[in-house]
C-alpha cells in the first residue's frame, strides 16, 4: 500500500473522534451559558416597577376644515376634508411614589417631521409593601395642570414587576 493511501486512511479514522470532541465541546459551552451563570431579571428583595407606554400626543396646531371650493382646487388624490399640520406636541410624564416623585420627563414625539408618537420606557426598584402612586400624563397645549391622572393605593411584592401602562383609548392609565 502507498504511503499516501495509509496517510488519507488515518485521516479519516482521526476525524470522526475529532468531530465528536469537537461537537461535545461545542453542546458543553452552549449547555453551560444556557443554565449558568444564573440571569436575574429582577432583585429578589426589591419590587421593580415600569413605566411603558407610547401615545401620541395633540398637534401643534389644530386642524383646519377646508371649504368644498378648496378641496375641489386639491388635485382628487390629495382631496380631504381637513388640512393638519404634521408636528405633534411633546408628551410630559410624572410619577410619584408616596408623594416622592421618582420620573418627571418630556419624551419627544418620534417621526422625521416629528409626526409619530412618543415613546417611554423606564424602570427602577422600590422597597416591597403598600404604597401610593400617582401617574399623570399630559399631551396637549396646556401649561399647567395635567390631561390624565391616576392615584392608587398598590402591593408592590419582591421580586415581581408591577407595571405602568398608558392608553387613551381606554381611559387612561392602568396598574397591573
Amino acid at each position: 500500500m502507498p504511503v499516501q493511501t495509509k496517510l488519507v486512511q488515518m485521516d479519516k479514522a482521526l476525524r470522526i473522534p475529532l468531530q465528536i470532541v469537537a461537537y461535545g465541546v461545542f453542546a458543553f459551552v452552549i449547555v453551560y451559558f444556557s443554565i449558568l451563570p444564573p440571569f436575574r431579571y429582577a432583585s429578589p428583595d426589591m419590587a421593580s416597577v415600569k413605566l411603558s407606554l407610547s401615545h401620541a400626543t395633540e398637534r401643534v396646531e389644530p386642524c383646519v376644515k377646508l371649504t368644498p371650493q378648496q378641496i375641489a382646487k386639491l388635485a382628487p388624490n390629495m382631496r380631504r376634508a381637513e388640512q393638519c399640520v404634521r408636528e405633534r406636541l411633546p408628551l410630559y410624564v410624572e410619577v410619584e411614589i408616596d408623594g416622592d416623585r421618582v420620573i418627571q420627563l418630556e419624551a419627544l414625539p418620534s417621526g422625521l417631521w416629528s409626526d409619530g408618537p412618543a415613546s417611554v420606557y423606564e424602570r427602577f426598584d422600590v422597597t416591597p409593601g403598600t404604597h401610593t402612586v400617582t401617574a399623570r400624563l399630559r399631551d396637549s397645549a396646556r401649561q399647567e395642570g395635567w390631561d390624565y391622572t391616576l392615584t392608587e393605593d398598590v402591593i408592590l411584592e419582591p421580586g415581581r414587576y408591577f407595571t405602568v401602562t398608558f392608553k387613551a383609548g381606554t381611559g387612561g392609565f392602568r396598574y397591573r
